[in-house]
């Protein structure tokens, strides 16, 4: 198992952690950390991080994504396509990637071949976050332009868009996807999926800057604070709260592994901290290792060996694919009621594609590029830039 985590300074971190054996008369069993690798592939500040059963990828201020290979620890290129700052990236399962940045659109990547299957013109302003349901069928992504949209991943195109009054900055599915919860400075609204409307609304005490969910009903949320809460999306209740970090906290991540349900935090303190959750989430967890990186850290991943018994906790175990085009009809049961309960607004012109498609052939530029390549390709791409701008002036 591995913490892997991005910075201000450029850098991705890794560290190996394994439990020490337990003392005898020790009640809990602490961890121990090993600095394994560190990785400087960007020139600008990390933004974004995910990682699954091989890779972990890092989306940067840079427009790039980096891929790196954790299993045999080396660089395994760069993706070029967008053209602003990564915001988000999510793996569904492990062929595909999902990518979202501040030139408003969102690219679905396979991730054997590292081939842009798709690129969605998404949000008229900047895409702040995105998240797959667990089926991989919807996805739910929020932007600067005010708006909540529900993406159909097997057709490729827009379900509908929700008008909301501010921009949203953080929507994320429960584990079952039978909720979401949408994040609005330091509001937590919890909306049905058979509804598609607000159930209740939870607040924090600061600007939240990240969530995770530890079940199907208890939220985990951080803020620009050193304190963790853990929220019932069901009572809108607190269940508990504990100090986590001495600065804001950036990023967290749960899983779930034999005989612990560990959350992981990370602060601007430099820190790294991971927590054993008890069976009543009424009660702090407990620490069992820190790591300090001397850092600004960013965003968060954990990388679990697969050849171990271990689950995440978001997104499940399973790894239910986009589902081909055979399968292509949304539950209606699941979907139906959200179509009707949003006004439908005009669709992005975009033809049908079936995401999981290998035939489908990728825009040029947008395959894998070596990172000796990247500062080349970014270099003609700028100039392209330049002088589309220059005739326009004209």
């Amino acid at each position: 198992m591995e913490l892997v985590a991005g910075c201000y300074e450029q850098v991705l971190f890794g560290f190996a952690v394994r439990p020490e054996p337990a003392a005898s008369g020790d009640h809990e069993q602490k961890w121990t950390s090993v600095a394994d690798f560190t990785h400087h592939a960007h020139t600008a500040s990390l933004s974004a991080v995910a990682v699954n059963s091989r890779f972990v990828v890092t989306g940067s201020k840079d427009e790039t994504i980096h891929i790196y290979d954790m299993k045999k620890k080396v660089d395994h290129g760069a993706l070029v396509h967008h053209n602003g700052t990564i915001t988000c990236l999510k793996f569904h399962g492990n062929r595909h990637l999902i990518s979202g940045a501040e030139d408003g659109l969102i690219c679905v990547w396979d991730a054997k071949k590292w081939e842009c299957l798709k690129s969605i013109k998404a949000h008229k302003g900047h895409v702040t976050f995105l998240s797959v349901h667990p089926s991989g069928k919807l996805a739910l992504s929020v932007g600067t332009d005010r708006t909540l949209r529900t993406w159909n991943l097997v057709e490729g195109r827009s379900a509908f868009i929700k008008n909301i009054k501010q921009n949203a900055h953080i929507v994320e599915w429960s584990p079952r996807g039978e909720k979401y919860v949408v994040v609005i400075l330091n509001k937590i609204d919890v909306y049905q999926l058979d509804t598609a409307s607000v159930s209740g609304t939870v607040t924090n005490e600061k600007r939240v800057s990240s969530v995770t969910f530890l079940s199907e009903s208890v939220l985990a949320v951080a803020g620009d604070e050193e304190v963790v809460r853990f929220f019932d999306c069901d009572s809108l209740t607190r269940l508990c709260e504990f100090k986590a970090h001495d600065n804001r906290i950036k990023d967290m991540f749960s899983f779930e592994i034999p005989e612990h349900h560990v959350i992981v935090t990370a602060s601007s303190d430099g820190f790294i901290k991971m927590w054993k959750l008890k069976e009543d989430k009424r009660v702090p967890p407990s620490l069992l290792c820190e790591v300090k990186t001397n850092a600004r850290l960013t965003c968060l991943g954990v990388w679990l060996d697969r050849a171990t018994d271990t689950k995440e906790s978001l997104p499940p175990a399973a790894e239910p694919s986009l589902v081909s085009k055979e399968e292509s009809q949304i539950n209606k049961k699941e979907a139906g009621n959200l179509v009707q309960e949003e006004e439908r607004q005009s669709k992005p012109n975009m033809k049908k594609c079936d995401l999981t498609d290998d035939s489908n052939k990728p825009t040029k530029g947008n395959s894998l590029v070596s990172t000796k390549k990247r500062k080349t390709v970014e270099m003609l791409e700028k100039k392209k830039r330049k002088k589309k701008k220059i005739g326009v002036i004209q």
